[in-house]
């Protein structure tokens, strides 16, 4: 097996972390931040390393680049019960990756740390809330750690403020500060929410200018690249597609739009505040809607026979659902037409995630019917040719990440 064979911005990014020893990696999706990571850590040696990392990539993304690209060093996964967490660490491997989860738990074993000269979190962004226990560990964890790297290819896709915590992980406050709410005022502005419950609740508008300022203040412990910049990739376009939706339907989402309720033959369906209206259109949208028991309410399938009338004019698809109801109908469809596929989502086992990644890959399935939360960090598809969401989703980091499964080195 040979050594690993760098592009010169993986190297550029593995000599990065030499040298800064605690940054981030905001490379597009697909530029190879796996690939660099390992290799700085190849290149600046001291103790083991230790990857969190989301549970659907530990074997397929993490575990498959250290046996391709790192020959002569052993890896052990920690997931599952303790004693086999524990035997993952007791392994002495020289790389061991955990689920972004498993740091709550290894918080509270620090002793296995002992050894640890590295640390990569990949997929950061679920630690950007500073107040949940999953980043409260992680910080406990990283501050046992020299090395620190911290990898996302969209890493404010959101809002500004989501990058206060990972730099107080990065730095303990040193350049972003170590107060949330006086960087939240540095950086946003606030404005009351006319007709909250709360007379006190406030909407954090981003200040004009502040990312450029957030990022030339992290911009010497910041590595990033553009894809296209990189790699001579090929045309990556964008097609929308419009569905007509018959006029009951029309008329349906115009009172749910305008009076925030709708009424359907099984009952009435209300959106309490706007947050609600949001959801309960985006369901609509996306062909049935849920009422206040969770029962599915069917509106209309015309979206899910032209996601399939696109899936039979292509060879290898992946394709975003955001609901149950959708996977249940885009199934049902396939099925009749006889179309191989897998189903990524939180229902789906890791041992079937990995092997339906390994599938597809192998041209043995034609389509992977994934939700973004479970597929849109780290998995290769670049055996597809076209990315399909089947509906509309408001989360602009999943839309990022999840057209990047295929669209990548």
């Amino acid at each position: 097996m040979s050594e690993i064979k760098l592009m010169a911005h993986q190297d550029e990014c593995a000599v990065f972390w030499t040298q800064v020893k605690r940054g981030f990696n905001h490379g597009d999706p697909g530029t190879g931040k796996t690939i660099s990571s390992l290799s700085g850590y190849k290149n600046s040696i001291k103790g083991r390393l230790l990857v969190s990392a989301p549970l659907s990539i530990l074997r397929p993304a993490w575990g498959a680049d250290i046996e391709k690209f790192m020959p002569g060093f052993s890896w052990a996964v920690a997931h599952g019960s303790e004693k086999k967490r524990r035997e993952a660490f007791d392994t002495n491997a020289d790389i061991v990756i955990i689920n972004h989860d498993g740091l709550k738990w290894l918080a509270d074993n620090l002793e296995l740390l002992t050894g640890f000269s590295h640390c990569v979190i990949d997929e950061y962004t679920a630690f950007k809330n500073r107040t949940t226990q999953r980043s409260k560990a992680a910080r406990k964890v990283v501050n046992y750690i020299e090395y620190l790297l911290m990898l996302s290819g969209t890493p404010n896709s959101n809002k500004i403020t989501d990058l206060w915590f990972p730099s107080l992980m990065v730095d303990e406050g040193e350049r972003l500060g170590n107060n949330f709410f006086k960087f939240q005022q540095e950086t946003c502005e606030g404005r009351p929410i006319p007709g909250a419950p709360n007379p006190r609740a406030m909407e954090w508008l981003e200040k004009e200018g502040a990312r450029d300022a957030v990022a030339m203040c992290l911009q010497e412990v910041t590595v990033r690249h553009e894809l296209e910049e990189c790699i001579d990739m090929p045309e990556h376009t964008r097609h929308m597609m419009y569905v007509d939706m018959p006029a009951k339907v029309m008329q349906q989402y115009k009172q749910l739009e305008d009076e925030a309720v709708l009424i359907v033959e099984q009952g009435v369906i209300s959106a309490v505040h706007a947050g609600a209206k949001s959801k309960k259109i985006l369901q609509l949208l996306s062909g049935a809607v849920y009422d206040a028991e969770g029962n599915i309410i069917k509106v209309h399938p015309h979206r899910y026979e032209l996601v399939i009338d696109l899936i039979l004019q292509r060879e290898h698809c992946v394709v975003a659902f955001n609901y149950k109801h959708e996977r249940d109908e885009l199934c049902r469809l396939a099925d009749k037409h006889s179309l191989p596929y897998a189903v990524i989502d939180g229902d789906t086992p890791l041992k079937a995630r990995e092997q339906a990644v390994e599938d597809f890959q192998a041209g043995k399935l034609r389509i992977i019917f994934a939700h973004p939360q479970s597929a849109s960090h780290g998995l290769t598809f670049t055996r597809g040719t076209t990315s399909i969401w089947a509906s509309p989703t408001y989360n602009a980091e999943h839309f990022q990440q999840f057209n990047r499964r295929i669209y990548r080195n």
